[in-house]
């Protein structure tokens, strides 16, 4: 096959966007029921929570009530009788027993036109939070969410109280050395503060989720929640005038300029990051673009307290002039793979053209590493959030957004 055949193949699915979005919707609003941290990790337990249908489905539920009933009463023996820090997490945390029987208890309680159904199809299907399940049957999506989030709570135990590693060592560790008697009293008044916040008549995945929540707050972990709601607040400016940009003005719907963390603690924004700024800031004037997005989150150095898209917003906007409402922050990103997955997001739920090419400006040797970059996506997201266009020249890179990702990632919990 001939590569202008095979491009043109690769554009035709690309303009379909994956089947029109797989049932995602542009214009649907994650609910975050007042905690972001939760929605954005555990957006199914989230939605059971606060959906008064589904929860008083479950709460009458004996199979359910005998779970939360356990929990509760692991809860309570491992404060009375644990004697060491690592044995109150683990007491906390979803068996695999658990996670099956649930399973099963939800694809038996699925009916057409329930709750649970109504659920699936006016959140779960709408906010593609699990879009890489979207071929599956509704009880079938419902019960992988429901798989994903167990494990994703798990996971956050595991790692912000167990000391566990996570992907990312260097950046992303417990705060707490798991080895001092320090850290025994900790965890004991973590499991005392579940207690007190979890009823007895709640639901059955309260005590681990609660747990979880717990640990990434002491952890000082909670940055999945930063700037949010951004769209109504830090991007609002940005957000308003995408409604009336003219599109077929620009060759590119945007700009990418992924971040580049300083190697202190005092430096808010490194000098590889003001020169990414100002390539991208030539660009913009030079029409390339209508918006700029700026990606970065509090990544280095480990417990940095600035944060590298906000860094990178106000050095273009106070000394390249760059106008506040041509900027666009995508605050979370962890790495180079969640500056593209997460920019993506933010074109989809934004409104602008998904299909139209976006510029990613960085330097030569971010860009070569992009350029090879899918198989590390792969291996981190399970799937790859772009389609790479041609290499314009060393700074400049052109791609596609891809629907896919939309998808929640249950293994990082402070930019899922």
């Amino acid at each position: 096959m001939k590569k202008s055949l095979l491009f043109s193949l690769l554009l035709l699915f690309s303009s379909t966007v994956w089947a029109q979005f797989s049932g995602a919707l542009p214009a649907y609003k994650i609910m975050p029921g007042g905690n972001w941290v939760k929605a954005k990790n555990y957006y199914l337990l989230t939605l059971l929570q606060n959906d008064k249908n589904v929860s008083a489905l479950l709460r009458k539920d004996s199979v359910f009530n005998k779970i939360r009933d356990k929990k509760l009463s692991a809860l309570t023996n491992a404060l009375n009788n644990c004697k060491d820090g690592l044995c109150l997490p683990a007491a906390l945390k979803f068996t695999d027993d658990e996670i099956g029987i649930v399973s099963d208890r939800l694809m038996s309680l699925y009916k057409p036109g329930n709750a649970l159904d109504n659920l699936v199809k006016t959140h779960l299907i709408p906010s593609g939070t699990y879009i890489l399940n979207h071929t599956e049957k509704p009880a079938n999506l419902l019960v992988k969410a429901w798989e994903q989030d167990a494990k994703a709570v798990n996971f956050a135990i595991g790692v912000y109280a167990e000391g566990k590693k996570p992907n990312y060592p260097k950046i992303d560790s417990i705060a707490f050395e798991v080895n001092k008697k320090g850290y025994y009293i900790l965890m004991y008044d973590c499991a005392r503060e579940v207690e007190a916040a979890v009823k007895e008549n709640g639901l059955f995945f309260d005590v681990p989720l609660t747990a979880a929540l717990t640990y990434l707050e002491v952890n000082e972990r909670e940055n999945a929640a930063d700037f949010e709601p951004m769209s109504t607040g830090a991007n609002n400016l940005a957000a308003v005038k995408i409604k009336t940009t003219k599109w077929s003005a620009y060759p590119y719907s945007h700009i990418l300029v992924p971040g580049a963390g300083p190697d202190n603690l005092t430096t808010p924004l490194s000098g590889e990051g003001m020169l990414r700024c100002k390539t991208a800031a030539r660009a913009y004037f030079a029409g390339k673009a209508p918006f700029i997005v700026v990606s970065g989150g509090n990544v280095h150095p480990y417990k940095t307290k600035y944060n590298e898209a906000y860094e990178m917003r106000k050095y273009m906007a106070d000394k390249l002039h760059v106008p506040a409402y041509a900027i666009i922050i995508e605050p979370h990103a962890r790495h180079t793979t969640t500056n593209i997955r997460n920019d993506a997001r933010l074109v989809f739920r934004y409104g602008m053209p998904f299909t139209k090419p976006g510029l990613i400006i960085t330097d030569k040797y971010q860009n070569d590493f992009i350029v090879t970059m899918d198989k590390r996506c792969l291996t981190e997201l399970n799937y790859v959030p772009y389609r790479l266009g041609k290499r314009v020249n060393e700074t400049e890179l052109e791609f596609y957004p891809l629907i896919n990702s939309l998808q929640i990632d249950a293994d990082e919990p402070m930019d899922p």
